[in-house]
């Protein structure tokens, strides 16, 4: 019988064998399967950051567009009223007379109320007078040889400049001062 009980227990460690190398092939295959699916998750993890990023990258261009949008908008429109704040100024100026002295304070009334909008709008008015000539806000319309002023100080606003959130809507229309040149002296 030992012989029987030795092939029996062959049998049985044999079956052991067989079902361990089984078991290990299944618990492979499972481990393959499971990395397999890791790494899939991973990508699709990658993939939906870039999305999530590409999307925020998109609103925050879509938000800078609409806000450069709103800002031109509003400069079309400021630019628009500059010419009746000019005229405004000029009404103003015309009548000094005290038979419309009613009328005056009316127009004064309605013009700082204008001058109050555009710079609740985000317009400043450039007046330079007695600063140094800048061309990227100022327009010289004549320059002035003289040796009580510096060379390139503005000595006259003929119309003041505007600029909206640091773009030049309008230059302010200027005469300069310029040191007479030596040619100058010599026919004098």
């Amino acid at each position: 019988m030992d012989e029987k009980e030795d092939l029996v227990r062959a049998q049985e460690e044999q079956r052991r064998d067989d079902e361990s190398s089984a078991f290990a092939e299944e618990s492979a295959k499972a481990n393959e399967s499971l990395t397999k699916l890791a790494a899939d998750m991973a990508e699709l993890k990658q993939t939906l950051m870039r999305r999530q990023a590409d999307f925020e990258n998109y609103r925050k261009r879509v938000e800078k567009e609409r806000s450069e949008d709103a800002q031109r908008t509003t400069a079309r429109v400021i630019e628009g009223l500059i010419p009746v704040v000019d005229g405004f100024e000029h009404a103003l100026a015309a009548h000094r007379d005290p038979a419309y002295e009613g009328y005056r304070k009316g127009f004064e009334i309605i013009y700082k109320q204008m001058l109050d909008h555009l710079r609740r709008l985000g317009a400043e008015r450039v007046d330079p007078t007695g600063k140094a000539f800048d061309p990227h806000l100022h327009q010289a319309m004549e320059r002035t040889e003289t040796t009580e002023q510096e060379d390139g100080q503005i000595l006259e606003v003929f119309q003041p400049g505007y600029v909206f959130h640091g773009r030049v809507l309008r230059p302010a229309m200027v005469r300069v001062a310029v040191r007479p040149a030596a040619a100058s002296k010599a026919v004098n």
